[in-house]
């Protein structure tokens, strides 16, 4: 004979909720196979339940100026092609938890904001900065993990040039009731496992020199990744939509 459900259906309500204290009939979580770590030699794996957005073998999800994106392809990442633009995912999606790993250029060229800029921009409006700032200072709020124009990381966390580096991204985005924000864009930011942003309130889309306010959008949107001129690279990218962190 089967046995009971484990817990209890004796207990007070939880405040907020509509279930009680330990109650029998709430939900069990779902099963999710853990990722495995990315190693400087190769990429890990995702998590069972993500949706993969680059894995090294195809640009074809990916989108261009032109139409196709004409990024280089080789040895399971992708590089910048300077001078052949911005691109960006047919896939869109909003609330998130994002996984992106980059390496700026081995070579050192240049330096502040010229030296490995590219960027990484949720709903193709909000970018984390991506940039060489080892050994490389620059304005705070334009350094590697910064919100860019609006705040900088709690710390720098930055390897080596040439370095594989990751972006552990839980993302919150903004909420609009007709042209009315409701809910400003959060976003915790993981750079090489060390939090640089918690809980961070943006103020707006980012920009350069500027600040610009709120417009209402939709709820989701593609990933972008920034032509800066710089042959950044990028692998390993993938994201699991939060549907269920309020419930």
């Amino acid at each position: 004979m089967p046995q009971d459900k484990p817990g209890y259906d004796d207990t007070p309500i939880i405040p907020g909720q509509t279930w009680k204290v330990h109650d029998k009939q709430r939900p069990q979580p779902r099963i999710v196979t853990p990722p495995t770590p990315s190693t400087q030699d190769a990429p890990g794996s995702a998590p069972s339940d993500a949706i993969i957005l680059f894995n090294g073998s195809t640009l074809a999800n990916w989108c261009g100026r032109d139409g196709a994106a004409k990024w280089k392809l080789e040895n399971g990442y992708m590089e910048v092609v300077p001078g052949t633009g911005d691109i960006w995912t047919a896939e869109e999606f909003g609330d998130c938890q994002l996984h992106v790993e980059w390496a700026a250029p081995a070579v050192i060229k240049g330096e502040s904001q010229g030296r490995g800029n590219s960027g990484v921009f949720i709903m193709g409006r909000y970018e984390i900065q991506v940039l060489d700032c080892y050994n490389n200072p620059t304005y705070a709020d334009g350094t590697t993990g910064a919100i860019y124009g609006q705040w900088p990381p709690l710390v720098n966390a930055c390897r080596k040039p040439g370095e594989w580096q990751t972006y552990d991204i839980i993302w919150l985005g903004p909420r609009f009731d007709g042209a009315k924000l409701i809910r400003p864009a959060h976003v915790t930011v993981f750079q090489n496992d060390v939090v640089i942003h918690h809980n961070k309130m943006l103020i707006g889309p980012t920009t350069h020199r500027a600040v610009e306010p709120y417009s209402p959008h939709p709820h989701t949107g593609p990933l972008k990744l920034q032509d800066h001129g710089d042959l950044v690279r990028f692998r390993n990218i993938w994201y699991r939509p939060l549907r269920d962190y309020d419930e």
